[in-house]
This record gives structure tokens, sequence and C-alpha cells, in this order.
């Protein structure tokens, strides 16, 4: 396969051009050479790069995480799972939150459900200043 232009590679990687730019500005993918008489070209491992730091996304890896993992080589096994495990129990923890957050909600809106139509209403009572003391409505901040 030739080497492709940036609009080829956007097409090629599902991303768009100024994903590719900002992949280069925060040092994801490096960026070609710019001939005096034509336009930069990328080499056919950039899609395999460009795959890579998609399939992280997908894993939940920041970009920030994703460019520690380019940085390992094969060798650096141990380091990768240390990250993965770190990702892990993030989400695990994100579950537990959106699991509250979501039993609060239910409680909010079970509330709003009971309440008369012309009383005030539970949900933006649950929000004022003074619904520190609503037992319904405990996040973690």
């Amino acid at each position: 396969m030739p080497p492709l232009t940036i609009g080829k590679l956007a097409k090629q990687t599902e991303v768009t051009i100024e994903t590719i730019r900002h992949y280069q500005r925060i040092g994801l993918l490096a960026e070609p050479a710019k001939p005096d008489d034509g336009y930069r070209m990328y080499s056919v491992d950039t899609i395999a790069r460009m795959r890579f730091i998609k399939r992280a996304q997908q894993a939940g890896f920041t970009l920030k995480e994703i460019a520690t993992l380019l940085s390992l080589d094969g060798a650096h096994c141990a380091d990768a799972r240390q990250l993965a495990e770190q990702k892990y129990q993030q989400i695990d923890q994100q579950i537990r939150d959106l699991t509250t957050l979501r039993q609060v909600l239910g409680t909010l809106v079970e509330n709003c459900q009971q309440t008369e139509p012309s009383a005030r209403c539970a949900i933006l009572d649950a929000f004022s200043d003074d619904a520190s003391t609503n037992p319904d409505f405990k996040l973690r901040t």
C-alpha cells in the first residue's frame, strides 16, 4: 500500500483530519515532513497506530494513558497490566458511583410522582440551597 495523505488516512481509520492533527499536537502521532512540492505522506504503519489508539479509547483509556501504553514495548507487559488494572479499578468505581446516582435519581423521580401537582417540585427542591438536609439526595463530592 502506498503512503497516504492525511485525508486518506482519516478515511482509512474513520476519524477526522482534525483528530489526526490533534494526535500530532499531543505527540500520539508523528507529523511527517512536508516536501517542498507536495503533501505530507503518512506510512501504512500509521493506520495500525491509529487503530491502536481508537481501540484503547474504546477500552476506556484516556489519551494520556494511551501515550503511556504506546511508549511501552512488548517486554513491558507488567507495566501494561498495571495500567489496565488501574483502569479496571477506575471503571469499577465509576459503576458504583453511577449505581448510587441512579438510586438517588430514582428516589427523586418517585418523590416527584407522589407530590401534588400544585405543590413545589421535589426534584428542584432537592437541588436547592436547603437541600443539604434532604436525606434523599446524598452524593459524594
